[in-house]
């Protein structure tokens, strides 16, 4: 075999390998990162622009990126835990891959970075609130009374109501936002949900993300378990018809619904002066649909 052949297996072997970047998203990362010698870039545009740069060759080239956000202070423990040296680039390396392996991480298709970055900020918040959701449900125990796993059980009842809630909304896409007033801080988890009406008048499975339908039954469970302030709101679009919003409030181990007036002024007023808002056009405020919901509480709540 010729050199020429080894060069040109090697370049198919190349087109082979999956690649994660540990991206640096925000300038205060890039300056915290500057500490280190061997971190050559002086200007976070520039760093920016060369990792697009890449991006876009490997792409060219048949080559499979995903992008990763590098956290300087989780980056600094790695170090410290495993006994590295953080000014290398063989930690950093070892860092990224890592996270490929255990952290959020998107695909790059070709978009700007621009489009990118947000979506894969997004990525990392919802993974963290699914890990705190989930670790907080875990912490809760059995049930003093039956000695039902509680977090398991508000899970469930989570992810029956949400069926529900998905059943008796209308056909077009449905933007939900569930909030719950944490013990450390609120959760927030939101969920897209399309679905059209079949020809024969029955009801169409929603199609959705799994890990996003994931995330916001945990926050909905814990707000169940915790008997925590919280609301669950609705927005349906469809072509032809006004936009359609209505909600409920958490109460003890269900949920209440909101009246039209209550949704009303849940979306035409600002959060933090209090003052009212116009409403927006083609909107209808309404009560929702009726769940049908009739289970008891857990023992011992």
């Amino acid at each position: 075999m010729t050199v020429t052949d080894h060069r040109t297996l090697r370049r198919v072997l190349r087109r082979e390998i999956a690649g994660t970047i540990g991206l640096l998203a925000d300038e205060h990362d890039f300056r915290t990162m500057r500490r280190y010698r061997t971190f050559a870039f002086e200007d976070h545009t520039t760093y920016l622009h060369h990792v697009e740069t890449l991006l876009r060759t490997r792409a060219l080239q048949g080559g499979f990126t995903t992008l990763a956000l590098f956290d300087p202070e989780e980056f600094a423990d790695y170090c410290t835990r495993g006994g590295l040296d953080p000014d290398s680039p063989a930690s950093r390396t070892r860092f990224t891959a890592e996270l490929a392996a255990t952290g959020p991480t998107v695909p790059y298709d070709g978009e700007p970075l621009t489009h990118l970055v947000p979506a894969l900020v997004d990525e990392a918040v919802r993974r963290a609130t699914w890990d705190y959701a989930a670790a907080l449900l875990a912490r809760l125990g059995a049930c003093a009374t039956c000695g039902e796993d509680l977090g398991r059980a508000a899970f469930a009842r989570a992810s029956r109501l949400l069926t529900r809630i998905l059943d008796t909304a209308p056909p077009g896409h449905r933007h939900l936002v569930c909030s719950v007033a944490g013990p450390d801080e609120t959760l927030v988890a939101v969920l897209h949900a399309d679905s059209t009406a079949p020809a024969d008048g029955t009801t169409g499975r929603p199609d959705l993300d799994e890990a996003e339908a994931l995330e916001f039954t945990a926050v909905l469970a814990v707000g169940l378990a915790t008997h925590s302030t919280g609301g669950l709101v609705v927005r349906i679009t469809a072509p032809g018809t006004p936009d359609r919003v209505h909600g409920w409030r958490l109460r003890g181990y269900g949920l209440t619904p909101l009246t039209a007036g209550e949704v009303f002024d849940a979306y035409c007023t600002d959060v933090t002066s209090g003052e009212p808002i116009p409403p927006e056009s083609n909107v209808d405020y309404c009560a929702p649909p009726d769940l049908g919901d009739t289970e008891p509480p857990l023992h011992g709540h």
